[in-house]
């Protein structure tokens, strides 16, 4: 299941969000994936069964972008080297592709979840007067 997010309460605010900003860019630039190429989607944790099953649903080029990011990464890290400047993600490249399917699988496990908990009862039938 995905966590819990105060975002959208501060985006909401106009306020809030010029308040909040500088810290969260501060945080983006601090958690270092943006520097070895990933996206924020990139380092959701697999363990997970639906983020699992939104990998499996994930567009064939998008997975194998995907699959490109995490190698690189990987090799960077392995040599102990960050991409050159000009190859680190971009905020505008850095939008989710991955946190939508997600969602939709949630709610649709949801909605199987109260399917399945649904008790039916048979109505009771009524009785035809003067037919």
């Amino acid at each position: 299941m995905s966590a819990p997010s105060f975002a959208p309460a501060i985006l909401k605010r106009q306020w809030l969000s010029k308040w909040f900003a500088p810290f969260a860019k501060w945080y983006v630039n601090a958690a270092g994936y943006r520097q070895l190429g990933l996206r924020a989607d990139d380092i959701l944790s697999e363990e997970n069964d639906v983020v699992q099953l939104a990998l499996k649903r994930l567009p064939a080029k998008e997975a194998y972008d995907r699959s490109y990011r995490l190698r690189r990464a990987f090799q960077c890290s392995v040599s102990h080297q960050l991409l050159p400047k000009e190859e680190w993600t971009k905020d505008e490249e850095d939008t989710p592709y991955l946190q939508s399917i997600v969602e939709q699988i949630e709610a649709e496990m949801k909605e199987r979840e109260d399917l399945e908990a649904m008790i039916v009862t048979k109505r009771a039938a009524h009785k035809a007067e003067g037919h």
